[in-house]
């Protein structure tokens, strides 16, 4: 496998993506086919909102088991760790859960990856989490990591292995710092996204609920994009920390005003109390991504809305 200093691929490649079939993941599964990859899945399930794909090897299990993920390691050139058995509004409610699943599964990802040979890791962090309460707005990858927050404190942790793994036992690991991602087949569960929540809400004719005064400012990406930049960061040489955003920040109330203008439905605020691991800036710098790899963000938060209103509209919203 030969790299090109600029991160661009000399040669095509066989991926692993765990949680390839979830929101995130089956983004970075259509990036990959389209740059011509080889691509093997392992998940838990099959995607939620369409059939499974011809050209992908999917593999159904549990990253956890030891015996699965090592069949499943066997024979890529990569392995791309985008799944989480918890999101940032549910990893407080059991942390020993968050510590056993994804700080000591993910160790058994790299352990198992380095025992069958492959040295390749793509790493999805959390780029709204890590940093904490940041000193800086825009948020460099330079700045310490003090994460508030179970999810933000397990994926930091991460990252301080996989640097550890990198000195003691070669691994190279590119990590993923995202935003808050926006687009097409994101769950309305409610628990995995401010704006697939509001919505399905909005479609449903229900009320939006609104954590504090909606003047919390956040950065998000669509999904698209990010995929786009997993693949070219994941497929290339580089190592360490990559923040992947719009390096703009929106506040609650203007993605309110946002999708009121995108859906042309009524929509109805409920204020809720503050919660107390959000932080009340979180805007990512991207000027790393566009020195090392020469990349940007295409789409507007406008147009991530509109895309992943158009989505939900064909779903039957």
């Amino acid at each position: 496998m030969v790299m090109s200093p600029s991160g661009s691929q000399a040669v095509r490649m066989k991926i692993l993506v765990i949680g390839g079939c979830g929101f995130i993941g089956s983004h970075i599964v259509d990036a990959l086919l389209r740059e011509g990859h080889a691509v093997r899945v392992l998940t838990l399930v099959p995607e939620r909102f369409r059939q499974p794909l011809p050209s992908v090897d999917y593999r159904f299990g549990s990253f956890l088991d030891p015996a699965t993920l090592a069949a499943a390691v066997t024979g890529v050139d990569a392995v791309f760790h985008v799944a989480s058995t918890t999101f940032p509004t549910t990893a407080d409610q059991d942390p020993r859960a968050d510590v056993r699943d994804n700080l000591l599964g993910t160790m058994g990802v790299v352990e198992t990856m380095l025992d069958c040979g492959v040295r390749r890791l793509l790493f999805l962090s959390s780029g709204g989490t890590v940093y904490g309460i940041p000193e800086t707005v825009p948020i460099p990858e330079a700045h310490p990591l003090r994460p508030i927050a179970s999810y933000g404190i397990v994926k930091a942790t991460i990252e301080h292995f996989l640097n550890h793994y990198r000195r003691t036992r070669g691994l190279s690991a590119v990590v993923i710092r995202a935003s808050n991602p926006v687009g097409a087949r994101q769950s309305s569960i409610g628990i995995q996204g401010v704006v697939a929540t509001f919505l399905d809400k909005i479609a449903s004719g229900e009320p939006i609920e609104i954590w504090g005064d909606g003047s919390v400012v956040r950065d998000y990406v669509d999904v698209v994009d990010l995929a786009e930049f997993c693949v070219i960061a994941g497929t290339s040489d580089r190592d360490g920390p990559y923040n992947a955003g719009s390096g703009v920040g929106t506040s609650i109330n203007e993605i309110v005003e946002l999708v009121r203008d995108v859906t042309g439905r009524p929509v109805l605020p409920v204020h809720r109390g503050c919660r107390p691991s959000d932080v009340p800036v979180s805007v990512l710098a991207m000027a790393k991504a566009e020195q090392h790899f020469g990349w940007a963000p295409k789409r507007t938060v406008r147009e991530a809305i509109e895309s992943a209103w158009a989505w939900r509209v064909s779903q039957g919203g």
